[in-house]
């Protein structure tokens, strides 16, 4: 669902403009961001006959690290390492992480993402042992669906495969890992959509024209009558 705003004001905008958006329905909440950098376990190039995306894979001898992490950095700079001088010289390798979590049962019937401003590169996504993508790519953000799969009576696990092995494949230093934050976001199953504000202004000597388009999701199995809110104040609050 798309909305579309314009606001109008006759003379040009002398300060930054602050946009307000909300979104209202019934027993609508606030949209919750969850840090989610900390305690991950990590391997590089474990065993091969392991799988580390099991929910029952017994990481108790992995690494605990805080993300973002980039592995490459912690290697040996050599020049016959295939990343060659482009990429540092230093190791690329498979690396997985794993962090284990707990969702409450009062928030049954909301809507769980989790979100990566980047992973370089190759990376698989699993929760509890279901495979969520592959991002091929490595330095643009991307986002996952968790709900259907979550375990709401006990303990979830996010793995993630990155496969950096393939080797040389940037013109610079690129890393090797989970290198940008990671967070859960809580919403109701009506959302204002990841991405789904865009702002754009046209200014004359005579008007300024600001226009707002909001896209909303929703991720239950009814329709839902919302209203969307979009408010503009100034930098003194007015």
């Amino acid at each position: 669902m798309h909305f579309r705003f314009i606001f109008a004001f006759m003379e040009r905008l002398k300060h930054i403009l602050i946009f307000l958006f909300s979104l209202y329905a019934t027993c609508l909440g606030a949209r919750e961001v969850i840090d989610f950098n900390k305690d991950w376990k990590f391997c590089l190039n474990p065993e091969s006959d392991s799988n580390p995306a099991d929910i029952e894979f017994d990481d108790s001898g992995w690494r605990t690290l805080d993300v973002p992490h980039d592995w490459a950095i912690e290697g040996d700079f050599d020049e016959h390492n295939p990343s060659g001088t482009g990429g540092g010289a230093l190791p690329g390798g498979i690396g997985w992480y794993r962090k284990t979590f707990k969702v409450s049962k009062k928030d049954k019937g909301q809507v769980f993402s989790i979100e990566f401003d980047g992973v370089y590169m190759n990376s698989s996504v699993y929760i509890n042992g279901h495979l969520l993508g592959t991002r091929p790519y490595g330095y643009i953000s991307f986002s996952y669906n968790l709900t259907q799969y979550i375990n709401w009576e006990g303990e979830n696990v996010i793995a993630v495969k990155v496969d950096n092995s393939d080797q040389p494949n940037s013109r610079w230093y690129s890393g090797c890992g989970i290198y940008r934050d990671v967070r859960i976001v809580k919403t109701t199953p009506v959302h204002v959509a990841q991405w789904g504000t865009y702002i754009n202004t046209e200014i004359t000597d005579q008007a300024t024209i600001v226009n707002v388009e909001v896209t909303i999701e929703n991720d239950s199995p009814d329709p839902a009558e919302i209203t969307v809110w979009s408010g503009i104040v100034d930098d003194k609050g007015k």
